[in-house]
Formats: C-alpha cells, structure tokens, sequence
C-alpha cells in the first residue's frame, strides 16, 4: 500500500512536482546548461557527484519545499545520496515536506513504428523493494512518440500499463510517462491516439488500483480532460519537452487540472557561478512561475 499521508499530499495539493532525474544520458547536458563543461570534470563519478552537489543546492534552497514543489523525480543514484548526512527521500519527505519519486526506466530503445519503447528492466522488483525501502512513494518512467502510428502508440501504452501493475504489485505509485515529441509533424494527431489508448487501459485496471500520468502538454488546450477525470487516476502532470519555461507555463495555464512536472525548464536560469542568494532568488521566482502556471488557470 501507497504513503496514505504522501498519497493525500500528491493527489489534492496545490503545487507541481520536480523533475529531478536526468540519468547518465543526459547528465554532460544538464551540467553545460548549468555552466559545468566536459573539461571540468574527468569520469563519471566526478561527473555524477557535480549533478549531485547541484540537485543538493536545489533540495535545500529555502523556497524549495512543499508549500508549492508537492513532489520530486529522483534519478537512482540521488535516491542513494543524502543531504547533510540524511538520505535524500527521508530529507525530502521530513525536512522539506517533498514526496519523493524514482526513474526507473533505463532509457529508450531505438525508433520502430513511430516509438521508441524503454529498454528491458530485469532488475525492477529489485530497485522497486530498495527504493520502497529508502522511503520512495512513486516511480516515473518514459517512453517516446514520434509518429501517429496507431500500433506503435498502443504498443507503448501497453509496455507502460503492464511495467506499471509491477509497480502497483510492490506498493509504490507509478507515473507513466509516453511523451509525444513537440517536434512531431504529427503532434496533435499522435494525441489523439495516445488519449484513446491510455483511456482503454485505465478502464482495465482493477478497482482501487490507480496511476499517475505525465504527458506533453497537448496542442489542443484541455485534451487531455478526460484522462483528469478518470477514477484511476491520481494526478495528471505535465513535461515541458524542450520548451523554455515561459512558453512551458503559458501552455500549461490552459490546461485545468494538470500540473507541472518540469526538468530543464525548472532549472534553465540557475548557474554554478551564482552566490547562494542569487541561486535562491532565482530559484524561488522559477518556483512561483510554474507553481502560478499549475495553479492558476484562466
């Protein structure tokens, strides 16, 4: 069974979750943008511990709780780090009010019918119990639509309706996440498929179970309504998929009742040469712009 007071917490709370989970992918890009080149640092583990420190600044900055960041995607190795001397979920949790979620996947097969589906996870009831362990509530994992192919979108749904039963199985919340590229020639069309899709496999899931959904924000405002409504599901969030965070927000304020759920766009301003104040003065008007863009609909 799911955190009764994180579950109250993540479906009725007025916020936006945190994406905090670039893997090792898209960790070099994430840093650059951050003002951390590829000449500063030598391997991976050097690599890894700068994202670390970053995300360090981000969980404990004062405007960071969860007054308005309800919830945060953590990448695994973040699950494992701590924060002053505590684990980072229990910090999340206890000292900033944050639900603490994990990524699961790793990462995306190739393109094939207009998808790419995510690769095998052999080890997941593994990660699931651990994660469980170290006080995770949820999980996120992402697939990827570039094309309005009907068997490829239904194939990706399914993949993410049958990962996320496992996830159920072992207590924990799961965000299924089938993005639809905002480069996609055929964007408006490939949701519409995806809406379907999602909708016949919620109506498959038992009584009482339920699930979350992250999607792009769609072209058409309000899309996705339908899917906000459904009995299974706790919460609808939104990517910003390479957006910038203004154009992000502003999409995402005509779409009632969904919420953030923001990577790069929370992050976009934040550089490693700012002082502690400027860090956090920038960080708390980011937060209080998406935070508006979740809240406040027109």
């Amino acid at each position: 069974m799911v955190d009764a007071k994180m579950l109250n917490k993540i479906s009725s709370a007025p916020g936006f979750i945190a994406a905090l989970d670039q893997s090792g992918g898209s960790t070099p890009g994430a840093l650059r943008l951050y003002g951390v080149s590829e000449s500063d640092y030598q391997g991976d583990e050097e690599m890894f511990r700068l994202m670390h420190a970053m995300r360090v600044r981000i969980m404990s900055a004062p405007a960071f709780t969860g007054d308005k960041v309800i919830g945060a995607i953590l990448f695994e190795r973040t699950m494992d780090g701590d924060v002053d001397g505590q684990a980072v979920p229990s910090y999340l949790w206890e000292k900033r009010g944050v639900v603490p979620f994990l990524k699961i996947d790793k990462g995306l097969a190739g393109e094939e019918n207009g998808v790419q589906m995510m690769k095998p996870m052999p080890d997941l009831d593994a990660l699931l119990i651990r994660g469980r362990n170290k006080g995770i509530f949820g999980t996120k994992m992402r697939s990827v639509i570039a094309q309005d192919d009907k068997a490829g979108i239904a194939a990706v749904v399914k993949q993410q309706f049958e990962v996320a039963r496992q996830i159920i199985g072992q207590g924990l919340m799961p965000i299924i996440e089938p993005e639809v590229s905002i480069k996609s020639p055929t964007k408006t069309e490939s949701e519409a498929i995806l809406r379907d899709e999602i909708a016949a496999q919620l109506d498959k899931l038992p009584a009482g179970e339920t699930v979350m959904l992250k999607l792009t924000i769609p072209t058409v405002a309000d899309f996705y309504a339908p899917l906000v409504a459904h009995k299974s599901v706790v919460r609808v969030v939104a990517l910003s998929g390479g957006y910038s965070r203004a154009d992000a927000c502003e999409k995402l304020s005509h779409n009632h009742g969904m919420i953030a759920s923001f990577s790069r766009a929370l992050t976009e301003n934040l550089r490693v040469t700012m002082s502690d104040a400027e860090f956090n003065t920038s960080l708390a008007a980011t937060i209080d712009e998406i935070y508006a863009a979740s809240v406040n609909k027109a």
